[in-house]
């Protein structure tokens, strides 16, 4: 089966093909449709923005699609940035803008009131079907960045019970603890059990 993901990072790319190598699945992404551009993600929750990418994917490729959206929830901050994790520093923000504006809000917030959760929203979309699953995974906010892998919020999201931040953590390691593999994972155990049309199994 040939299946789309609906992104154009290719961090994302890299971490999700990792995911989905168990299974039968002819991957490809928006990385090979450019001419596709921005995918404009207005919804006002995780699985909204998913499901605009995934169907937008769709219409464009005419693929079974994948698409996922996530957000970081910080307490101190009441929730935020939420669903406007990538774009929390801005329209145009980098990732190295979102990370130095946390940590500026973060400043005054003292160790013990630093929790936060990473959540993702997974979507399949196949043109008339959608499922949607998801992934949740707690964590620190640090006080500075640590480590040099991953992308995005990974210097700064601490992991207690394994003393890392996720930028810490080599791919194999992260993805044990990844909330985009608990919704992937999530949602190929919906499909596999109840969508006729994506035939997922896993390779022993």
């Amino acid at each position: 089966m040939k299946l789309l993901l609906a992104t154009q990072n290719k961090h994302k790319v890299e971490e999700l093909s990792h995911l989905l190598e168990p299974y039968m699945i002819d991957v490809v992404s928006l990385l090979e449709y450019p001419e596709i551009g921005e995918i404009v993600e207005d919804g006002d929750t995780l699985e909204a923005n998913a499901l605009i990418k995934a169907r937008a994917g769709f219409k464009h490729c005419g693929l079974p699609t994948i698409a996922d959206d996530t957000g970081l929830a910080v307490d101190a901050l009441n929730g935020a940035p939420g669903v406007f994790a990538a774009r929390y520093a801005g329209k145009n923000a980098t990732y190295d803008d979102n990370v130095k504006k946390m940590l500026n809000e973060m400043s005054e917030v003292p160790e013990d009131q630093r929790h936060a959760q990473f959540q993702t929203a997974a979507v399949f979309f196949d043109g008339e079907n959608s499922m949607t699953a998801l992934g949740e995974v707690p964590g620190l906010i640090t006080t500075e960045r640590t480590g040099d892998s991953g992308f995005g919020y990974d210097p700064i999201f601490y992991i207690p019970e394994k003393k890392k931040t996720y930028a810490e953590m080599d791919l194999d390691e992260k993805n044990q603890l990844s909330h985009r593999k608990r919704a992937f994972t999530n949602l190929l155990e919906k499909l596999s059990q109840s969508h006729s049309a994506f035939n997922v199994e896993p390779i022993n």
